[in-house]
């Protein structure tokens, strides 16, 4: 006879699942750090929540259910390296009897002051490891930082679900064979890891903010699960600036979520949005952020506290008017020449118009258009639209707006497009 599932009235289930996937990140962490490998690490904590799904409508739920879970996948965890035929090997690996390994609440002494010995850091470090590619380093990072299914991933980046479930597995397999170690690097390799990681949580909370395809303008969800880790990091580092940087645009960022479209999910740019709307809690972090970003910063702005400074003139200013665009146009020719890239220059072009008038930035959009990075890239056309038409060149604006709903594959941005081109007159 089949077993039948145990009857669970109380809603236990659910509030195990709740419970997992706010934990779920610090238990892969935890147990990865004794198995030295992600993909195992993440089996024994669905094991852990197995055991919760079988004993807790049964027996209750403990009175702190994420050490409990915790506990139960390192368990597993120990128990799976002594069964392993390679034990004593994998102790040397390890450096240090696994009995006498300290419970993930009570982290070990740090000897280094560069070591920074929090797993949960590792586990974002890993995931991102530049020996995966830029999809692979997303899809692991939402899976085992984020916390999401391989379905919501597959929801989030517009993939089919079996192509963002051989990114995952293809990702732990390389980690693995890769033998890519389950640690935070030290020094320049520490910077230039830390670029990757910040570089991910961005790509991921911008493809919220900004869908490039499918019929929403935005993601929140995505938005909210970038925002998470990035604080989180800045909890794990608070002695980096960039990090600091990344979360203070972050916040800024999505503090105008509920501005940026309409009743029917139209966008709404950012000259037209009811500032009103903008949620003050979020921009409040911001600044805190910021100033956290400039206080620990030496030297040279990086770049994400430069976009968080530009992203700060548009918070500060209660209205589009009041916006300071001179001191934007100054931070984005800061941000060209720190990371110099088409897309910065694109920009810094949108704040000279603002600051100096249309005629002043048309060459420097217009030097861009042989750009091949910028080919297919469908805001470059738009913003030349955009000048094209303060500068009364209706039908040249109307071309290039035409030009931009051809290129992007959002639907409610394609509708936009086209409404502004109709719009020339």
């Amino acid at each position: 006879m089949t077993a039948q599932p145990t009857p669970d009235p109380s809603g236990t289930g659910t509030a195990i699942e709740t419970v997992f996937r706010i934990e779920s990140p610090r238990i892969i962490a935890g147990v990865a750090r004794v198995v030295r490998d992600v993909g195992i690490a993440e089996e024994l904590a669905q094991d852990a929540l197995v055991a919760a799904l079988e004993q807790w409508p049964r027996d209750g739920v403990p009175d702190n259910p994420g050490a409990w879970l915790m506990t139960t996948a390192r368990n597993r965890a120990v128990d799976l390296v002594r069964r392993r035929e390679n034990y004593a090997r994998k102790l040397a690996e390890i450096g240090r009897d696994l009995s006498t390994v300290s419970p993930p609440e009570e982290p070990a002494v740090l000897h280094d002051p560069d070591d920074i010995d929090d797993d949960l850091l590792r586990l974002v470090f890993t995931a991102c490891h530049p020996v995966l590619s830029t999809e692979a380093r997303t899809a692991l990072t939402l899976r085992l930082l984020g916390g999401l299914t391989t379905a919501e991933i597959a929801r989030a980046v517009l993939v089919p679900e079996p192509t963002v479930a051989q990114r995952i597995v293809r990702a732990k397999r390389t980690l693995a064979t890769r033998n890519i170690a389950f640690e935070v690097p030290y020094g320049p390799d520490r910077e230039a890891r830390l670029g990757s990681v910040l570089d991910v949580i961005y790509l991921i909370f911008n493809e919220g903010y900004a869908a490039t395809a499918g019929d929403d303008w935005l993601r929140p969800s995505l938005c909210e699960d970038a925002l998470r880790l990035a604080r989180v990091l800045s909890s794990l580092m608070p002695k980096e600036p960039e990090v600091h940087g990344l979360t203070a645009l972050l916040e800024f960022q999505a503090s105008r979520t509920a501005a940026r479209t309409g009743p029917s999910g139209d966008p709404v740019l950012l000259k037209d949005q009811n500032r009103a709307r903008w949620n003050r809690m979020l921009i409040a972090r911001g600044v805190a952020a910021l100033g956290r970003a400039e206080a620990t910063s030496s030297g040279a702005p990086g770049p994400y506290l430069l976009q968080a400074a530009i992203a700060a003139c548009h918070a500060h200013a209660y209205t589009y008017e009041e916006t300071d665009w001179p001191r934007i146009a100054v931070l984005y020719g800061l941000l060209a020449a720190r990371s110099p890239s088409p897309v910065v220059e694109l920009n810094r072009a949108v704040a000279v118009s603002m600051a100096e008038g249309p005629s002043q930035a048309l060459p420097i959009v217009d030097a861009l258009t042989d750009d091949p990075a910028l080919r297919d890239y469908h805001l470059l056309p738009s913003v030349r639209a955009d000048l094209l038409s303060r500068l009364d060149r209706t039908t040249e604006a109307r071309a290039e707006f035409e030009r931009a709903a051809s290129l992007t594959r959002n639907e409610r941005e394609r509708e936009l497009l086209l409404r502004r081109a109709a719009e020339q007159s």
